[in-house]
This record gives C-alpha cells, structure tokens and sequence, in this order.
C-alpha cells in the first residue's frame, strides 16, 4: 500500500475495497500528532492504564508492547498501541514539563529552544554569542568593589553562554 513521503500515512487506492479502513488508519495517526502532545519525558515501559489518545516517547531499550520502538512516537488508541516512526524536525509538547520535544539528527532533545535572536515586543533581548570580555585589571585608580560587580556581571553573561569565556 502506498503512503505519505513524511508519514508514511496510508493513501486509498483506485478500486480499494473497505476504504475506511485505510482511511482511518491516516485519521488515528494524524489525531496523534498534530498539536501532538507527550505526557513525560521519554519512558522505556508502557503505562499500566493509559487514557485513550495519551502519547509517550518510546526511551532507549524500551520493554514489552515498546520492545524495538526505541525513539517511536506510541499513543494508545481503540485498537491498542500506535507506533509513529519520528522524522526529522518531528516537535510535540512535553506535558509534564511544560517543554518541547524536537527530533534531531536521530534523537530527541527535550527543553531544547534553538534559534537566532529573542525577540519580546519586537525588540532584540538575546542574540548570538559575542566575544569574550577581559575582566577589569589596571588604571591608575583601583576601585575593589567596582570591579567585583563587573566581575560578577561578566560571569553572570558567561554562566547563561550570551559572551565567550
């Protein structure tokens, strides 16, 4: 049967008998990962009792109904587990944790934010990494606590990576 190039979802053919089945198939899927949601980080055992439409993150070495879905997107329906292989740039909210989790270069990063620039009222707030910044030393007048708090500022920047150590 043919699918989808990304999905994978099941595609109807000309002449098929019992359409609605493949049909379905595509709605199951699509109803687990659109706005997809996870309940926890990744786990490597099914929960005991999960809620219609719950999904997880099948963790490394993964056991029983999980055994060789490490990394599969599993969400249980009617008719049991549902195991969705992850494609690349695949992102769905972590429930528990109020976080993303995006699929990348074959693993899942969690809490993992990536861009260039944040922006809050069209104003840039954090960009990219500059330079490093020397610590204050020299001058004719030494200024003991002056030079603690820039110390403790550029470390602060350094600590959080906004400049280079």
């Amino acid at each position: 049967m043919a699918g989808t190039p990304r999905l994978a979802l099941p595609l109807l053919s000309v002449g098929q008998a019992q359409k609605e089945f493949t049909h379905n198939e595509s709605l199951q899927t699509l109803d687990l990962l659109v706005a997809g949601t996870v309940e926890e980080p990744p786990r490597t055992t099914p929960p005991a009792s999960p809620s219609l439409g719950a999904c997880y993150i099948v963790g490394a070495e993964a056991t029983g109904a999980w055994t060789g879905l490490s990394g599969y997107v599993v969400g249980w329906t009617s008719g049991g587990w549902r195991a969705i292989a992850p494609v690349e740039g695949m992102t769905l909210y972590e429930r528990s944790t109020s976080s993303s989790a995006t699929y990348r270069n074959g693993v899942w990063e969690l809490g993992t934010l990536r861009g260039s620039a944040l922006m809050i009222d069209d104003q840039k707030v954090v960009g990219g990494r500059l330079g490093a910044i020397e610590s204050p030393s020299g001058g004719a007048v030494v200024d003991v606590e002056g030079r603690a708090v820039i110390a403790a500022i550029l470390d602060a920047l350094r600590t959080h990576g906004l400049i280079a150590s």
